[in-house]
């Protein structure tokens, strides 16, 4: 097309579908390098546990210690779960080698020899590497790695590249047991198609909201993790006012990720209170209270009090910040404040409800306009 042919809308598209083709391919390209490092993480654990000189020094305690040294060299997602899932990762795919391209061959152990779970599949069931890492994300990849049984993995690999699946419809339909369900239908591609038309692909902008991407590539939660543009502008303003008020409220993060199993959650703000000796813990909900609020922001305090608390602290106590047009309602989640005279100290070093209420009332009229 001619440039004195082309119409305004006809450059908003041309734009738009150069935006979708190079963005598509940037994310592409993030997640089959993010692939191999991990890949190649389990690679490198595979061989010391092998070969290594003082592999007999760590025994059973390797992973553990090897998580601690890896933090300190602030290397992204090396927690101990997710280095023995690394290592689960190489085993069951062994033959990622294949598509390590030739600049990077030299990271491969010349003692390498591929060892690992042995696919007893035919060759023509198996999905050729390539295709593997340049069509799901190593998020995809986690989620079939514990399966013991092969054909199922890749009946999964399959329906995943066919649906363009995002990792979440992929852990949707393996909690519905599709491949069990597949397996029992007299009617398998009915099945296939009604799964298929009401599937969520994955969309091109939003894989680089995967949490190990974002981490791999040194981005900060909070620049992506963001649901609406008015809770973000809550948050903000939460923020503020929680520091304004004193109280000894000393800020810790935004959009806080942490792994509970093997489920990436994010919590809105992580105080740590210095009169109280403990964190606190706020979730802010644009919507009305229900009890899978309460529960969720209980779960997050629970795994606080687990792994986060050392000696002189307090139990964590989380605020659930729950809005509707004209009722904001605000809870306090007192988890494990079973010391009556900690309770009263926390209501009294904490905002009042009402205050609470009161802010969050204006904050939602002012960048909200009441909608």
């Amino acid at each position: 097309m001619a440039n004195n042919e082309m119409t305004f809308d006809h450059l908003v598209d041309s734009i738009w579908q150069v935006h979708k083709q190079l963005a598509s391919q940037a994310g592409r390209a993030v997640n089959i390098s993010l692939t191999l490092r991990n890949w190649m993480f389990g690679l490198y654990i595979a061989e010391f546990e092998l070969r290594g000189r003082d592999r007999a020094v760590y025994g059973d305690k390797l992973l553990h210690e090897l998580s601690k040294e890896l933090r300190k060299h602030k290397i992204s997602n090396t927690g101990r779960r997710q280095l023995y899932n690394y290592l689960s990762f190489y085993r069951t795919y062994p033959q990622i080698v294949q598509t390590v391209p030739a600049q990077s061959s030299h990271l491969i152990p010349t003692s390498f020899g591929a060892p690992g779970k042995v696919r007893t599949l035919s060759a023509q069931l198996i999905i050729p590497p390539e295709k593997l890492i340049n069509n799901l994300s190593y998020s995809h990849l986690e989620q079939l790695t514990p399966f013991d049984e092969g054909m199922k993995r890749t009946f999964y690999e399959i329906e995943s590249i066919r649906g363009n699946w995002s990792v979440r419809e992929l852990k949707r339909q393996i909690a519905s047991l599709y491949y069990e369900r597949s397996g029992l239908s007299k009617n398998k591609e009915k099945l296939a198609e009604m799964l298929r038309s009401g599937a969520e692909p994955t969309e091109p902008g939003l894989a680089i909201r995967d949490p190990y991407i974002f981490e791999f590539l040194g981005i900060k939660p909070q620049e992506v993790m963001g649901e609406s543009e008015l809770e973000n502008q809550l948050l903000d303003k939460l923020q503020e006012f929680l520091l304004e008020m004193g109280h000894g409220f000393c800020f810790e993060a935004r959009q806080k990720r942490i792994l509970i199993g093997s489920s990436h959650n994010f919590i809105d703000l992580v105080f740590y209170h210095r009169i109280l000796k403990c964190h606190v813990l706020v979730e802010l909900k644009v919507d009305e209270f229900s009890h899978e609020h309460i529960g969720q922001l209980n779960t997050y305090v629970s795994w606080y009090k687990k792994n986060e608390m050392t000696d002189g602290d307090n139990p964590p106590v989380g605020i659930l910040l729950c809005t509707r047009k004209d009722n904001p309602l605000v809870e306090y989640a007192l988890s494990g404040m079973d010391n009556q005279l900690f309770v009263s100290k926390y209501q009294l070093e904490l905002p009042k409800k009402e205050v609470m209420e009161r802010f969050l009332a204006e904050q939602i009229k002012e960048v909200g306009r009441g909608e």
